[in-house]
Formats: C-alpha cells, sequence, structure tokens
C-alpha cells in the first residue's frame, strides 16, 4: 500500500474528449500556476488530437503551446501521448522523423511520453520508446485494452513483460473505451504487478459509467497512477474527476496528499469555461452521460458519434443497429485489434460500408486494404485466408516492421516547405499533417507581412522621407 499519483488531463484528453480539443492558448495560460502548484505526478497537456487542432482550427503552433506551457510549469512532469511510429498522424512515419520528433518534443518540455500502437505491435514501439529514453525522457509503454475470445489476462501480463524487457520505464493500462469492469481490474493489475518492478498507472474513460468503480479496484489493487481531469472537464467520454477520486482516498493509506482548496481554485477556472462551450454547442450534453452500447458493442464514444455522422451523410440512420452489431463481425474478420485510433475509424468505416452496400467487403477503403497487406502491423491472431482474398485478393502479406520499408523523408520534406520555414520544427509539423500545416504556415507568413506592412507606413508617417 502506497500513496496514490495523480496524473490530470484536463489540458489533452480532458478537452479533446469532451470539445473535440479545442481549449485555447488564452484559455490554458492563466491556470497553468495554479495547476503547477497541485502537486500533481503530471500534466497531460500535449499529443493526441492536440497537435491537430492547433493547427486545423485554432491557428496555434502547437510547439509554441508546448515551450509556453513549459515556460509556466516548472515543478510538475509535462507529458504527451504518442501513437508509437504513427507518431500524432494516421499513418507510419520513417524512423527519421520519428526519431526527430521525439528529440524535439523532449527538447521543447514534454518529460514523460506514454506511447502506444493500435495493434499492441511491440515493433511500432519501438524506435519511439528507444530514442525517448536516449534523449533522457521517461518513456510509458501503454497497452491498449480491448476485450475479445483471444485477449486474456495472460496475454495482457506477457506483454507488460515485454515491454518492461524493451525498456519501458512504466506501463500504462489505456482503456480507451470504458471497457474495464472494478473486479477484472483487480485481477489484472494484481496479476501484472506481480510480473514486472516497473510502476503501472491506470487510464480509462468514463463512458461506460464503470471508471470510477475501476480505478478505486486498481488502487487497491496496487496501481501507482491513476489519469483523472479536473470536474468541469471530467465524465462522460472523458477521464474520472480529480476532486471526487482525491476525497475518496483521503485519510486511507492511498492518500493522494493533494489539496482540495487547490484543486477547487481550478476547476473554478475551467467552469465558466465548460459553461461557454454548452453553450455554443460544441458541448454535447450527449457525451455526459452513461453510454451502455460501449459496452455490448465495446465501441469507444468517439467512434459511435463517427458512425452517426457517417450513416446521416448517407440517409442511412435506419442502419444504426445493423452497423453497431456488424461492428464486432468485421473486427473479428480482422484478427481482433484493439478499437482506438486508428484502427477504431477504419474498423467502422468498413462495418458502415458493409452495411449500406448489402454485400459485405464489395467496397474496401485503402487503408483496410494496407492494414490486411501488414502495413499497420500484425494482428492479435492472423486474418483468415478467405477474408484476406477478399480484400486484396493476390497481393503479398508482408510480415516484417511496416516502417522498414519507409524510405527516410526529413530532408526531402524539408526542402519542399524551405520558403516557409522558421524553425526546424516546421519540417515535424509539415511531415504529420502536409496540408494543414502547409495553410498554417502561409497564414502565419501573411499576418508576418502584413504586421511589417505596417510598421513600415508608421514610420513613413512619422518620419517621412
Amino acid at each position: 500500500m502506497s500513496q496514490v499519483k495523480i496524473m490530470e488531463t484536463v489540458l489533452r484528453d480532458g478537452h479533446q474528449s469532451l470539445i473535440a480539443t479545442r481549449l485555447k492558448m488564452e484559455e490554458i495560460l492563466p491556470v497553468l500556476d495554479k495547476l503547477d502548484d497541485i502537486g500533481y505526478h503530471a500534466l497531460e497537456m500535449w499529443g493526441g488530437a492536440t497537435f491537430d487542432a492547433c493547427l486545423r482550427f485554432l491557428n496555434e503552433d502547437p510547439w509554441e503551446r508546448l515551450r509556453i506551457i513549459r515556460k509556466h510549469v516548472k515543478r510538475t512532469n509535462l507529458q504527451m501521448l504518442l501513437r508509437g511510429q504513427n507518431l500524432l498522424g494516421y499513418k507510419h512515419y520513417p524512423d527519421d522523423v520519428v526519431i526527430a520528433f521525439v528529440k524535439k518534443a523532449i527538447a521543447n518540455g514534454i518529460d514523460i511520453i506514454r506511447i502506444f500502437d493500435a495493434l499492441n505491435d511491440t515493433r511500432n514501439l519501438k524506435v519511439a520508446l528507444e530514442t525517448t529514453k536516449k534523449e533522457g525522457g521517461h518513456a510509458q509503454a501503454a497497452i491498449s485494452y480491448t476485450i475479445s475470445p483471444v485477449h486474456t489476462t495472460e496475454t495482457y501480463v506477457a506483454l507488460a513483460k515485454e515491454l518492461e524487457n524493451m525498456g519501458a520505464d512504466s506501463i500504462c493500462i489505456k482503456d480507451m473505451s470504458g471497457l474495464l469492469t472494478p473486479y477484472y481490474t483487480y485481477e489484472l493489475v494484481s496479476m501484472i504487478k506481480k510480473a514486472v518492478k516497473v510502476p503501472i498507472e491506470l487510464h480509462s474513460h468514463a463512458t461506460s459509467g464503470l471508471a470510477c468503480m475501476t480505478y478505486l479496484k486498481a488502487v487497491e489493487a496496487g496501481v501507482d497512477i491513476i489519469d483523472t481531469a479536473i470536474s468541469p472537464f471530467a465524465l462522460g467520454t472523458s477521464q474520472p474527476p480529480t476532486e471526487p477520486m482525491v476525497a475518496a482516498l483521503k485519510d486511507t493509506p492511498y492518500d493522494t496528499g493533494l489539496d482540495m482548496g487547490k484543486l477547487n481554485e481550478v476547476a473554478e477556472h475551467f467552469r465558466p469555461i465548460r459553461e461557454k462551450y454548452m453553450d455554443n454547442g460544441l458541448l454535447n450534453p450527449k457525451v455526459l452521460g452513461v453510454d451502455i452500447n460501449t459496452l455490448v458493442f465495446q465501441v469507444p464514444g468517439g467512434m459511435l458519434s463517427n458512425l452517426v455522422s457517417q450513416l446521416a451523410a448517407q440517409n442511412a440512420l435506419d442502419k444504426f443497429e445493423e452497423v453497431l452489431k456488424e461492428v464486432p463481425r468485421v473486427r473479428e474478420d480482422l484478427g481482433y485489434p484493439p478499437l482506438v485510433t486508428p484502427t477504431s475509424q477504419m474498423v467502422g468505416t468498413q462495418a458502415v460500408l458493409n452495411v449500406i452496400t448489402g454485400e459485405r467487403y464489395k467496397m474496401v477503403p485503402k487503408e483496410i486494404k494496407a492494414y490486411v497487406k501488414g502495413m499497420y502491423g500484425k494482428p492479435t491472431v492472423p486474418i483468415n485466408e478467405e477474408i484476406i482474398k477478399k480484400i486484396i485478393g493476390d497481393e503479398e502479406v508482408i510480415t516484417c516492421r511496416p516502417a522498414d520499408l519507409i524510405e527516410p523523408q526529413l530532408e526531402s520534406l524539408r526542402n519542399e516547405i524551405k520558403e516557409y520555414l522558421e524553425q526546424e520544427e516546421d519540417v515535424l509539423s509539415y511531415a504529420l499533417f502536409p496540408q494543414v500545416a502547409l495553410n498554417f504556415f502561409q497564414q502565419r507568413q501573411a499576418e508576418k507581412y502584413k504586421i511589417e506592412g505596417s510598421l513600415v507606413d508608421k514610420v513613413q508617417k512619422t518620419h517621412p522621407v
């Protein structure tokens, strides 16, 4: 029994889950000193969808956001989420891009990098994990938790051992769909704690209504760190709320030691911001409730909303139940991949196509073809030969690490955007999101010229030639 540490998610997963990652720097900046004063184990504030959202929607440089937060948060670890060889995008990137990205993330202020792979293919974690350690960062390897006939406690324990042997400084059980039940969690955490010596962290979502109870049983089983969100950006598709978890553990052997008064000050900062997003419609009340479909169909909350929008676009909302039943069938066909970015989007889209066309695999997106060819990694169990034939015909399935087939790209990318380059990090932004980053660079340049032009006008009016 020992004090439980808290990782606060409000600056990343909290607002990613509830308001599509739209918190602006101006909304975050005033509360940073208070967050730093709480005594959290870490603040998750980068990675996931924050990078894309900064460039695409907020007109903010994600690297500058990291630097500003680092400047104000001096005592608390800064943590990010990284999709292994996918980095923060939706495909595999070459090793030179992965290495450069991890180096720059740590150089700009990241302390802990949580690295996961949608398929739990450890080959896709290797380069990011090794680079994190080499650069002096804390490499946390994550297990993408899912339920299937082939995912057992024993397979997760074996995976945890493998991650520890690879050099992971800590291990996260990443329950992205909120599927963990309290008593099973006690068993899983207990078994993993016996098998490995590194700290164990638990990450879940409140989508199914079980996460708070799950966290308590994990604490009793010896989990070292739990992920929570300050109450205005907690629950629903987000994490359990920080303050009730702190209160629940107070005066027990697991007492977090965090001050409720200080936590309330942070909550008071975010409360009106939450109300603003509720009023403008970005915080949809639907994401705040309990969604039992998460347990029935094992579909994450974000994936459910994607399915609804895809069906609405086809005027086929009446097929929703049929699509929900098709998702587990597609998942079985594809070797039981965990449903997390990018596999959740891929499986969902294929299920929609199967139902709408009336014929399974009549239409197959290029991402599914690449997945079946092995380009995303190794499925949990081999894909049936009949399914392979149906999707890619006689094309060859690769067995090597997918990134081994990708040529280095850093130099050619740098050359492509040399006219917009203001910092070395720009090359990495462009590598991940080429068109979105280019639009951002062009806008940044236009604003710069506008400012310079107005300064020239001012000087000429003050000192006419």
